[in-house]
């Protein structure tokens, strides 16, 4: 099998492309978060942190953190003019009236009908759920970014989870280190995929059928 794949900066530059200027977008915890970096050239949207601040900024310089200024991950961010603070109570009012464009989060395991598993590895560890399950079924789109295996080798997108269920039937595009998938009517439709990588090899590094529906772009990502 290839061992070519794209980094966590590359599969968040290219899920950036796609979220529309002046989108309203909260970015899960931790890996997600890299998505902001990479807004494309004319484009801006206006990034939700459920702890109560709205179109925060650029991460401060090293020493300039003001720490009563935190996004959800308790990372220190910035503020654009304009910024809004809020309370907690009213920024899920925002997550569950529907008024996010796009939720980007990391994922345990995508099913091929959208279910999406990533706040618990069965009893391992300390459950945090944290906003997930409101953020799945409030924002009008949601979209998952990846790595496509488990650092086992196991896929990450499957038939159907294993693992307790974050939201079901919510996820319709998944970004992962090989390729572009869409899920539409309960299955996996391949989008875009690696040049490198044949289509068995993904397909093997896939828990569930990949269907096709029309070409099969390549997926072309600058070095970052």
């Amino acid at each position: 099998m290839s061992d070519l794949k794209l980094s966590n900066a590359q599969i968040a530059w290219r899920a950036a492309q796609d979220i529309e200027d002046g989108a309203y977008v909260n970015l899960g915890i931790g890996f997600p978060e890299m998505v902001a970096r990479y807004q494309p050239e004319g484009r801006q949207a206006i990034f939700h942190t459920e702890n109560g601040v709205l179109d925060f900024g650029e991460s401060p310089a090293a020493g300039e953190e003001d720490w009563d200024l935190i996004n959800a991950g308790k990372k220190a961010v910035t503020l654009k003019p304009g910024a809004a603070f809020f309370h907690h109570a009213d920024s899920f009012a925002m997550v569950r009236g529907g008024h996010l464009d796009v939720a980007i989060l990391g994922a345990y395991q995508v099913s091929q009908n959208g279910d999406l598993a990533n706040w618990r590895v069965g009893s391992k560890g300390v459950p945090a759920v944290g906003g997930a399950m409101d953020l799945v079924h409030g924002a009008k789109r949601v979209a998952v970014i990846t790595e496509h295996v488990t650092k086992t080798g196991e896929p990450k997108l499957v038939e159907a989870c294993a693992f307790p269920l974050t939201g079901v039937a919510c996820v319709t595009r998944v970004y992962t280190s090989l390729a572009v998938i869409d899920i539409e009517g309960g299955r996996f439709v391949l989008r875009e995929k690696l040049p490198g990588l044949s289509l068995e090899d993904l397909q093997a590094q896939t828990g569930a059928t990949l269907h096709l529906d029309g070409p099969v772009a390549d997926l072309i990502v600058p070095e970052l």
